[in-house]
């Protein structure tokens, strides 16, 4: 008598938790679609000839996000663009670390945004310190950064950790090299 009861008991607890696991299976996806409904991406770029910019075009349609351009307060120009001349404006400010060339506006809805990935192209081995400006213009607490980098030859991970280093207080995720 005790075995029946037992078995009776046994099954009436498997019946409750069937019962209960599609409901909260759904449930729990119901919360994972009204999180990434809510989540919100920004894509972040500077671009100095348009190779970045359109690596940000096919980062955004993929995550089906907003862009925002770091868009310089005195344009680059061809000159300031060779890297083989040594006084030329990309060299002088890629050897000052602590230059941060103007930049044009904020990105003023960027507390709408969960996570914000960061792009541009690597110049000497780093971030172009324009990326800098804009970071430390912006309260990015909160956020998941994402780095996205295209270059001719280097590689993201030097720039992202480079970031990193510089803005431990932020949450940093993944990183990207993006050509064609």
């Amino acid at each position: 008598m005790k075995h029946i009861t037992f078995f009776i008991a046994a099954c009436c607890m498997m019946l409750s938790v069937c019962a209960q696991s599609p409901k909260s299976t759904e449930n729990q996806n119901n919360s994972q679609i009204n999180q990434k409904e809510m989540s919100k991406t920004l894509i972040v770029y500077f671009s100095a000839t348009g190779t970045t910019k359109a690596a940000a075009q096919k980062l955004a349609k993929e995550f089906n996000a907003d862009l925002y351009e770091i868009t310089p307060e005195v344009p680059y120009t061809a000159a300031d663009l060779n890297w083989r001349d040594k006084s030329s404006r990309s060299t002088l400010e890629m050897k000052d670390k602590s230059s941060r060339p103007a930049i044009k506006g904020n990105c003023e809805n960027i507390a709408d945004y969960d996570t914000v990935w960061i792009g541009f192209p690597v110049w000497w081995y780093t971030a172009p310190t324009i990326v800098n400006t804009f970071i430390e213009a912006h309260d990015l607490s909160g956020k998941t950064l994402n780095v996205f980098a295209t270059s001719g030859g280097s590689g993201v991970e030097g720039s992202a950790n480079d970031l990193k280093k510089a803005y431990p207080q932020y949450k940093w995720g993944e990183s990207r090299r993006m050509n064609n």
